[in-house]
């Protein structure tokens, strides 16, 4: 049973990533062609209305987008210099502890920026030049958010498992 929620928890954060990773490409792309056109303003092209903006949307989107991903295969910034010198337990303990405190950092993050998106879309505020509503920005982050906390959760759990049953867990491709 929790082999096929670890599954499921893994596909969620890959589809996560995915979608960060293609709003990536298309902030790229926007960014090339409002630069041609840019560049190419004699010939009649121009760039790309509000390209800023939409730099904004969708980055702001991917970082939350990749979040999942980053923490269901523990690949966060860590020093290992201490950590390699203690014992399994030790570090399952740990790795516990770490677990939870980036659950309650997800947990706060998701609901500030649940709080934000609601603030935005009650004043109705828009973009300078295109004019879409930003509260479409937060609400994309959002989501992002909360496959990030959902994950955290998760990993809590598995490292609580693991810290009892003395087996290390695998996260992604690396064993902990």
């Amino acid at each position: 049973m929790l082999d096929h929620i670890d599954k499921g928890m893994r596909k969620l954060a890959a589809a996560l990533a995915i979608l960060g990773g293609l709003a990536l490409i298309a902030v790229m792309l926007s960014t090339v062609a409002s630069v041609t056109g840019r560049a190419l303003i004699p010939l009649g092209l121009s760039p790309i209305r509000g390209d800023f903006e939409l730099v904004e949307l969708g980055t702001g989107f991917a970082v939350f987008a990749f979040l999942p991903w980053v923490q269901i295969n523990r690949q966060h910034a860590s020093v290992e210099i201490l950590t390699m010198h203690l014992s399994a337990r030790t570090n399952r303990l740990i790795d516990l502890v770490a677990d939870i405190l980036m659950a309650m950092i997800a947990l706060l993050l998701a609901w500030k920026h649940w709080q934000g998106t609601l603030d935005k879309l009650a004043y109705g505020e828009t973009t300078f030049i295109i004019q879409y509503p930003v509260w479409w920005a937060y609400a994309s982050g959002l989501v992002g958010a909360i496959g990030f906390v959902i994950v955290s959760l998760w990993c809590v759990l598995l490292s609580f498992r693991a810290l009892l049953s003395g087996r290390d867990q695998a996260h992604g491709e690396v064993v902990h």
